[in-house]
């Protein structure tokens, strides 16, 4: 069977990364590829959309690639190689990266790979030290085999940003209001509910907003592109409603068109 075959660039933290940038924030990534062409293509591209690359070459592995599969009602499936990126270690993150920003948001990728999660531990540990604010995804409900374990690496993070599937695997229901049960391990929780929308819940309640319009051509890096759209109107000060309507604009922005990151 023919197919239309496109190569972008992507992965979790790239392309929040570029939709942060793209809301007109300066984010760095921090990143480790491998010495070859996609992690130059990334490093040019993203540099290209204004995030600045804090990439460490790894001379042992290939960057990261994951083959996905688009249906034709947009819905996707992945086949991935983490290459490189399993391979993050804390000094990674270096302490002038710290020293200039304000938030530190984690894709949940580095927390659910046993070769990565020191890595990602010790970044949020030392991103809480510095005093910044902190975020992360869960990314992949089927990785989560240990919730206790995971929810045990997040705590004290500020914004834990699931979605229903990720959220049934940490709370046993796929209720937005379950997510009050998360609260003890961190500040709040920011959950996509799909073609729903999303709801924010927190010690104060849930609050809910509506998806945005718009049709779906390809479903991958929605939710990457929610947690920017979110993370950007929460460090500009915003309420959660507001922040939560930020992610969805900017969700259905992103399922609008082919490949994960914004169309230049």
């Amino acid at each position: 069977m023919r197919a239309s075959v496109a190569l972008t660039t992507g992965g979790a933290g790239a392309n929040t990364a570029a939709w942060l940038a793209h809301c007109g924030v300066e984010p760095v990534l921090v990143a480790r590829v491998g010495d070859d062409v996609a992690g130059r293509r990334a490093f040019e591209e993203l540099t290209t959309a204004g995030v600045r690359c804090a990439f460490v070459i790894d001379a042992t592995a290939s960057t990261c690639c994951v083959v996905v599969l688009v249906d034709g009602d947009g819905q996707r499936s992945m086949l991935p190689d983490r290459g490189a990126g399993k391979n993050l270690v804390p000094g990674d993150l270096a302490a002038t990266a710290l020293a200039d920003a304000t938030h530190l948001h984690l894709s949940g990728y580095v927390l659910l790979d046993e070769s990565s999660r020191d890595a990602g531990v010790a970044m949020l540990a030392a991103a809480r030290e510095a005093g910044l604010t902190t975020s992360v995804d869960p990314q992949a409900a089927a990785l989560i085999t240990d919730p206790a374990l995971f929810m045990d690496e997040v705590r004290g993070v500020d914004v834990l940003l699931p979605n229903l599937d990720e959220l049934a695997v940490l709370t046993g229901s796929r209720d937005p209001a379950s997510a009050s049960a998360l609260l003890d391990a961190v500040g709040a929780v920011a959950v996509t509910t799909g073609a729903s929308g999303a709801s924010w819940v927190d010690g104060n309640g849930i609050v809910s907003v509506p998806s945005a319009p718009g049709d779906c051509v390809d479903s991958t890096g929605a939710g990457d592109a929610f947690d920017a759209g979110l993370l950007a109107a929460l460090l500009a000060g915003e309420s959660p409603e507001d922040c939560l309507l930020a992610g969805v604009r900017l969700g259905a922005l992103a399922v609008g068109q082919v490949g994960a990151q914004p169309s230049r």
